[in-house]
């Protein structure tokens, strides 16, 4: 296969991993106003569908060149390397999804890249020098961020929900949620789009490293076709859904009310925008579901079924080595295969 071929083979395996990070997602940013009765299911993912294209727009590229460059060594990529990654990113979010476990994208693709980069260093410079297929680069931060993430939107869930609590203290129950069910929409767009503002940028900068390393590009700069296509791909996915991720994340962590889904996606956007200003690759998906825990504890620790919510945390905790080792193999099947 020549260096085209190759190379447009490993872009289209890209956008699919776009399309199924949107379709795997889709619960993230449409699993609070579905379980409200905000929106039905068809209308919620066209709502969330345009806002995660919008959003590639407007926030930049930054994440974008952290996830190409900032995690591992680029003279130690190939398009191989690349094609492993996505590999091991797509099995284990196929895996996940199947599961009804909202794991992050996000790190199954941070995951992949690195498992088959450490792949590629082990073959060509012997199995003591395997990590020299990574940098440090952002890696401290973004292990952090894995932390970080849902703590933020816990947090800032929680104490919008006081707030809500507190100055509508005179209204009724019924009064709250016909308000909240219009301002659900505001939130709703606003978790949308930092979605598409992290989690498309990170398909921007595989595609870019395959451009850079076939040797189409010098630099390490994101085309606006890369913009347009990664967008339209993860848009494309949220449109298809992800229904089993829905029900998980809507109804059986918590149970939920438009005052409540409400905070809980303002407190998740708010955590994935800070992210994406710092140009770190962040999951969505823990920072909804440590937001609505936060809405979910508010007036009880019990009112959120930690059982579960452990489940979700074991599913994070195990998502880069996981997709990392599928990566790993898949690179020494790949060599053994063509000799990559």
């Amino acid at each position: 296969m020549g260096a085209v071929e190759l190379a447009v083979l490993i872009v289209g395996i890209a956008l699919i991993f776009d399309f199924i990070n949107g379709f795997h997602d889709a619960a993230n940013s449409v699993a609070t106003i579905v379980s409200t009765r905000v929106l039905s299911p068809g209308l919620a993912v066209i709502w969330a569908a345009f806002f995660n294209f919008v959003a590639v727009f407007l926030f930049g590229t930054a994440v974008a060149k952290t996830v190409g460059k900032g995690f591992v060594n680029l003279n130690l990529v190939t398009p191989y390397v690349i094609l492993a990654g996505l590999t091991g990113a797509i099995l284990w979010d196929l895996t996940t999804w199947w599961l009804a476990l909202p794991t992050s994208s996000s790190h199954a693709l941070i995951g992949g890249y690195a498992g088959a980069a450490v792949a590629h260093a082990g073959l060509v410079r012997g199995v003591s020098h395997s990590f020299d297929g990574l940098i440090a680069g952002q890696w401290t931060l973004t292990v952090v961020f894995i932390l970080a993430a849902p703590l933020i939107g816990l947090i800032s869930a929680y104490l919008l929900m006081m707030a809500v609590y507190w100055l509508f203290r005179r209204a009724t129950p019924s009064k709250m949620d016909l308000y909240f069910r219009k301002m659900q929409y505001l939130s709703a767009a606003s978790l949308s789009l930092s979605h598409g503002s992290n989690d498309a940028q990170k398909t921007m900068g595989i595609i870019t490293g395959v451009l850079v390393t076939s040797g189409f590009q010098k630099s390490f700069e994101i085309p606006l076709w890369v913009v347009l296509a990664a967008g339209a791909a993860i848009a494309l996915g949220t449109l298809s859904g992800g229904w089993r991720i829905v029900h998980t994340m809507g109804a059986r962590l918590t149970r939920l009310k438009p005052r409540s889904g409400f905070c809980a996606e303002t407190g998740a956007a708010a955590s994935v925008l800070l992210a994406t200003h710092l140009g770190l690759p962040v999951s969505t998906t823990h920072a909804i579901a440590g937001a609505i825990a936060g809405v979910g504890s508010i007036q009880r620790l019990k009112a959120v079924r930690w059982g579960i919510a452990t489940n979700i945390m074991w599913a994070w905790v195990l998502t880069i080595p996981m997709a990392a080792l599928i990566a790993w193999l898949a690179f020494h099947l790949i060599h053994l295969a063509v000799g990559a």
